[in-house]
């Protein structure tokens, strides 16, 4: 196997709204809210029109947009036996990806993340973690992990207690690990974890340019640079309209966006930009090619409604 993924197993369901809707329910246009209360996510909700509901989660969208491109992967993730622990089981086998994962009734149901998209195409999400937050050792299949070439891991599973040892389980067996820190308010809650990864566990960090700037507290983006050139890792980074960057020891590789595109939602750009890289990265790609790669899976997904292709 080329590539198993572990993350959050996330059912999305995306619905258009206004500014106001965001301001009203004190939300932070652009960024992740985790919702601990079912009963408060179910409130949200309400009187909003659903546009689209599909399988979900940040890596489980890199690893079906790996899968597109013609290779094979897997994936570990927990939900729960119920209606949409069963929707998301065969999103993810439609795509042919092997899920590691057998479900059970659960205390807690399936996660769901309610993706809210503004006129403007950006995307601010709300997450009731549900069982996907309860993820633990025995979850992960260390035979999984031995078998494939590398792990792709998402910042948005760490937390303390037994998703952090899953987490450390899957690192210890892995061949070669990638992770993407996934959202700043992740990278503010375990700055001092992250930076320990990045410095001395992942052998490939997908940040943007926030996330990264966050978490080493730089004041431009030559500290950023110079910050991942000191690393003997490969440190991806998007920039939005400026395009992305790789560095390598001190090679810096940069790739421009696409232009004239007809952007309809930002969700999942980061995620098929990831996949690009990765599908170039085990096929023995140049750098600038994996970019390349990249950044033309985020172009097509962004002229979409949704975060797969």
């Amino acid at each position: 196997m080329k590539i198993l993924g572990i993350g959050n197993a996330i059912v999305d369901v995306i619905c258009k709204v206004d500014d106001n809707f965001i301001t009203q329910n004190s939300l932070t246009k652009g960024t992740m809210k985790l919702i601990f209360d079912e009963n408060e996510f179910k409130k949200l909700l309400t009187n909003l029109k659903i546009e689209k509901t599909v399988s979900g989660g940040s890596v489980a969208n890199s690893i079906v947009g790996i899968s597109q491109l013609g290779n094979k992967v897997g994936f570990i993730g927990k939900v729960s036996d119920d209606d949409l622990g069963s929707k998301y089981e065969e999103g993810l086998k439609k795509e042919n990806v092997e899920y590691f994962y057998s479900k059970k009734k659960e205390e807690l149901p399936t996660g769901t993340c309610l993706i809210l998209v503004t006129p403007d195409s950006e995307r601010t999400m709300c997450t009731f973690l549900g069982t996907a937050g309860k993820i633990n050792e025995s979850d992960v299949s260390s035979d999984a992990i031995k078998k494939s070439e590398i792990i792709f891991l998402e910042g948005y599973l760490w937390d303390e207690g037994e998703p952090k040892k899953a987490f450390d389980k899957a690192i210890n067996n892995a061949n070669k690990v990638a992770m993407s820190l996934s959202d700043k308010f992740c990278v503010d809650r375990h700055k001092t974890h992250f930076l320990n990864l990045v410095k001395n566990k992942l052998d490939i960090t997908f940040a943007n340019e926030q996330e990264i700037t966050s978490l080493i507290d730089a004041k431009n983006f030559d500290e950023v640079i110079n910050f991942s050139k000191q690393l003997d890792k490969i440190i991806v980074l998007t920039r939005g309209e400026k395009g992305a960057i790789a560095i390598k020891g001190n090679e810096v590789v940069e790739c421009g966006v696409q232009k004239n595109l007809k952007i309809l939602d930002l969700t999942g750009a980061g995620d098929l930009f990831a996949a690009g890289f990765l599908h170039g990265y085990v096929n023995n790609f140049s750098i600038k090619e994996s970019l390349e790669k990249g950044t033309e899976m985020s172009s097509k997904v962004i002229q979409q409604i949704g975060a797969r292709l």
